[in-house]
């Protein structure tokens, strides 16, 4: 049998690694591209077609030189991890603004001085994955009342709280919907 025939009888790996590799760029150029684009939309709330088209020109050369920043490995649980998340933002907004009207009625209360009452808490968290554990600490951060002072990787937080109501709500619901986002 000619060497050629033995050689076209195995299995073709490289040729299929290849191609993977290729298709996952061009998902993650697409991913890129559609996200840009729509953020393009949003911010600009122009529709006239020159705008567009620069939308979709800009879009096209942050999407080539950076795509494989935003989306290195795309996968089909991209989409889910993007629901989850987006109702994470919004859950998220609304206890920032539950945290301001709380804020708010410290402030106007005659005896604000007497409602305030700084205190560090401490708490540990099963989050262990270093982007759950920052995606914690900044989204308690953004709540107001609260700062952040330290988060190690064994899921130890250190939070400062401007009263006993911000700091009972540190613990608990947060680190449930952070975890169910990153699967841990």
């Amino acid at each position: 049998m000619p060497v050629f025939a033995q050689a076209s009888k195995q299995p073709d790996t490289h040729g299929a690694r290849t191609s993977i590799r290729v298709t996952r760029r061009i998902t993650s150029f697409v991913l890129t591209f559609c996200l840009m684009f729509v953020l393009w939309i949003i911010f600009s709330g122009v529709f006239e077609p020159f705008f567009l088209g620069m939308g979709v020109l800009s879009s096209l050369l942050v999407s080539a030189m950076y795509h494989h920043f935003l989306f290195p490995y795309p996968r089909l649980n991209y989409l889910k991890f993007v629901l989850v998340f987006t109702a994470y933002v919004f859950w998220l907004l609304w206890e920032v603004f539950k945290a301001n009207l709380h804020l708010m009625k410290i402030i106007f209360h005659p005896r604000m001085m007497d409602i305030i009452d700084p205190q560090v808490v401490t708490f540990r968290t099963p989050l262990r994955n270093t982007l759950s554990l920052t995606t914690m600490a900044n989204s308690i951060t953004l709540t107001p009342g609260t700062v952040t002072i330290s988060v190690d990787s064994d899921g130890l937080f250190r939070v400062h709280a401007i009263d006993k109501t911000s700091a009972q709500g540190l613990k608990g619901e947060m680190d449930k919907k952070i975890k169910k986002i990153f699967g841990e």
